[in-house]
């Protein structure tokens, strides 16, 4: 019965990860890679931006997801199908609404330009670092309310409301009995979306090209019509799946972590 799954991730995983791992052995590419300071530093600023659109999309998702699992679960149900339309969009049906809304002639920054805001000044915040978090907030957000919306809706609420009659106020009982079982829940949508920006390059292309130095968009160069060097492209493509794993390993070692010590006690 597994055999079809076994055939899929063969075919479709493990044969294109040895062809990459075989080409990236040749001419000294990881050495090149990372004796590169412009690469290294498209990794670093890679990091940089999917760790920020990560704490962002946690400050934005976590409130909505608490008012929802308050809420019936019928209304409850309708906001989740609404919330989670931004997962089926592409990164570059993402980016492109946001240029039309925040774009040079986008209805957001001609609103502004009306009250008297130069619309080069507004639509340039969109073509950056900020307008990349912004987009990749978008559609990151769904997936934090989605993982931690479950964890909130089976919460008792009746720890909060014995906290708050022993005299706690309402943030002290968020924070000592709500925030330290949701802590791992949370860390680990804060992985999962940080994954995901630090390897997706369609927004990104969108927005910015090749303005802005992430390893996405130098790997995208790569591999185009005007790239030649693969070998290059092979470790720099290994790299990126090295680090974006190394973040998720980090999300499951929590997990398991805390499984053991809620087993002991």
């Amino acid at each position: 019965m597994i055999a079809p799954g076994v055939l899929t991730l063969g075919a479709f995983f493990l044969v294109p990860l040895g062809s990459v791992l075989v080409e990236a052995s040749h001419e000294h590419a990881l050495a090149r890679f990372f004796g590169s300071a412009d690469l290294l530093d498209a990794l670093l600023r890679s990091v940089v931006l999917g760790v920020s659109a990560g704490l962002v999309a946690l400050i934005v998702g976590v409130p909505v997801a608490l008012h929802l699992s308050r809420m019936s679960p019928r209304a409850r149900g309708v906001l989740q199908v609404l919330i989670a339309l931004p997962l089926t969009f592409s990164g570059l049906i993402v980016a492109y609404g946001f240029i039309l809304v925040l774009g040079r002639a986008g209805f957001v920054t001609l609103l502004l330009a009306e009250l008297g805001a130069d619309p080069a000044t507004v639509s340039s915040l969109l073509y950056g670092p900020f307008g990349l978090v912004l987009a990749y907030v978008y559609y990151l957000s769904p997936r934090v309310i989605l993982l931690v919306l479950p964890v909130l809706t089976n919460f008792d609420q009746r720890q909060l409301q014995a906290a708050e009659s022993l005299g706690a106020s309402r943030i002290r009982a968020l924070a000592d009995i709500l925030l330290p079982q949701l802590a791992p829940t949370l860390f680990s949508a804060f992985c999962l979306v940080s994954a995901v920006a630090i390897g997706t390059y369609g927004t990104a292309l969108a927005l910015v090209g090749t303005q802005i130095n992430i390893l996405p968009l130098r790997l995208y160069g790569m591999v185009s019509d005007a790239g030649a060097d693969f070998p290059l492209a092979a470790a720099t493509s290994l790299v990126l799946l090295v680090v974006c794993t190394l973040v998720m390993c980090v999300s499951e070692f929590v997990a398991a972590s805390t499984e053991v010590r809620h087993a002991r006690h």
